[in-house]
């Protein structure tokens, strides 16, 4: 017993050791302030959800005359903690010294921004939600896509996430796809920027990056990729941050299972992608791209090589 406790006394003392050292390395000598709480977060987009869709995200028995009352405690407590959590941020990046009334202030304006947007992000999901419903024929219901669907739910999360990361919250916006992430399998940056009816089928290993431009009316099924060619470099040869390098999907595009699309390259409004294609090139509107056939000889018995000792 006393030797285990002389064990995690040395381990306590190397991992202080490191973690000052780390501090250090990041200006944080002093107590680093908190970051958003991921726990938090979730429940934040579940408010979030359930006060744009009451009736199929929010209680279970709400009636007509009470769900105007449910949405506005929903959105008071839900708005009250997303301050809270954009204050905590804020914090974490402002330079040592910084004004907290000053970043109480910018807390509560992101607040207000982001609620104001909250129609126009009810608007769109209902957009994506009938995109789902009719480019699925096994969908029931606009009900079932919106309970059910997988690339509903990461949609959901990346368009509230979208307008946290325009109004410079990043960290929390990273935070808030990353739990969709966790959850379908479908990794969409807050930056990407995406228009309105977007369906994902599927999706389980769908991946969008963060300079990403989506049209209208534009369809992804799973594991499509549209990510960088190569990684830019700045004079001190880090990489580079922020440039344009994913690509641009023009509206009325089809991106089939398994494409790969990368860099800063354009595919045509009304293109096809096929499955499993490859691509680094822009392709020109109304485009059909997909793999090329594939062949095969069967070498006859006289043609067959022979091994020989």
């Amino acid at each position: 017993m006393d030797g285990n406790r002389l064990a995690i006394d040395s381990l306590v003392t190397e991992l202080r050791t490191l973690r000052l050292r780390s501090l250090e390395s990041r200006s944080r000598l002093n107590k680093p302030p908190k970051l958003p709480s991921r726990k938090v977060l979730v429940s934040i987009v579940e408010g979030l959800s359930a006060a744009m869709f009451p009736n199929r995200l929010g209680l279970p028995d709400l009636t007509d005359e009470g769900i105007d009352s449910y949405v506005g405690h929903t959105l008071d407590v839900t708005l009250r903690e997303l301050q809270k959590q954009v204050r905590r941020e804020l914090c974490f990046t402002a330079p040592e010294g910084a004004d907290p009334e000053a970043i109480l202030r910018q807390a509560a304006s992101v607040t207000r921004a982001f609620a104001i947007m909250i129609p126009a992000l009810r608007r769109l999901i209902d957009s994506d939600i009938e995109a789902a419903y009719e480019g699925d024929p096994a969908a029931g219901s606009i009900d079932e896509v919106l309970v059910c669907y997988p690339g509903v739910t990461a949609i959901i999360h990346q368009r509230i996430a979208h307008v946290l990361y325009d109004l410079g919250v990043r960290l929390i916006a990273r935070m808030i796809t990353e739990i969709a992430h966790s959850a379908t399998g479908i990794d969409i940056h807050p930056g990407a920027r995406i228009g309105e009816s977007f369906f994902i089928d599927h999706g389980t290993g769908v991946v969008i990056g963060e300079t990403a431009v989506i049209g209208r009316h534009v369809r992804l099924y799973q594991a499509v990729t549209l990510g960088a060619k190569r990684f830019a470099k700045d004079a001190d040869g880090h990489l580079a941050k922020g440039y344009p390098r994913h690509p641009i999907v023009e509206d009325d595009v089809v991106i089939y299972a398994g494409a790969t699309i990368l860099g800063r390259v354009t595919i045509g409004r009304g293109s096809t992608i096929g499955g499993n294609v490859w691509l680094t090139e822009s392709v020109a509107p109304g485009s059909i791209v997909t793999q090329s056939r594939a062949h095969s000889e069967i070498l006859s018995k006289k043609e067959a090589p022979v091994c020989r000792e």
